[in-house]
């Protein structure tokens, strides 16, 4: 039951999403592959992003859709409307119909007022206008946020993500990773490849 993912499309995304009354952001590999603007590695799920003050309104967004909170450490449970998630679930797993496969996966982030804080650490934050970047009007995490996310645990799927994003981050982006990964790691292997030695 957990392992039974058959993700949407990115097309079918955008049309659930599109009435969506707050900002979201496609998230994961997908938003590296639009970043790096081609497909390179297949996706076993498709995440979005949203903000957890914008929770209740994913009920609005995929009505007649199954949602079910990820209690930590992993437990699936059904995620009724009208209940607000404690701050330790942030993940939201979606079908379309009853026992059928996982559809879309939605992350739940932190914000305050304008600013995202990172689940990580609150230290790390930066304006919410300046947390998307676009691909044909399709909104997806900023990279080096989401290769933060990635730097965590990197898995080898991570570990391409990464490589195959590091020759179009811009300085800027190169720097924001570095500080953040600085924040939380005393040295992570990626911030020499940031620093290009």
């Amino acid at each position: 039951m957990h392992e039974d993912w058959q993700p949407i499309r990115i097309s079918e995304v955008a049309a659930l999403f599109a009435g969506f009354d707050g900002p979201w952001w496609l998230a994961g590999g997908v938003a590296i592959e639009l970043f790096v603007g081609a497909p390179f590695r297949s996706h076993g799920d498709i995440d979005v992003v949203i903000l957890r003050t914008d929770q209740s309104r994913l009920h609005d967004a995929l009505a007649g859709w199954e949602l079910w909170a990820v209690d930590p450490p992993g437990a699936l449970r059904p995620w009724p409307a009208g209940e607000v998630l404690p701050a330790s679930v942030h993940d939201i797993w979606c079908r379309d119909r009853p026992d059928g496969p996982w559809r879309l996966q939605v992350m739940i982030d932190e914000s305050d007022g304008a600013c995202w804080v990172s689940r990580r650490d609150p230290r790390i934050r930066r304006p919410l206008e300046s947390l998307g970047h676009d691909a044909d009007g399709v909104p997806y995490l900023a990279p080096e946020v989401q290769l933060f996310y990635k730097s965590r645990r990197p898995r080898p799927r991570d570990e391409l993500d990464f490589s195959m994003a590091l020759p179009h981050l811009s300085p800027d982006q190169r720097h924001w990773l570095d500080e953040a990964l600085a924040m939380t790691d005393e040295r992570h292997p990626w911030q020499e490849r940031l620093d290009g030695t």
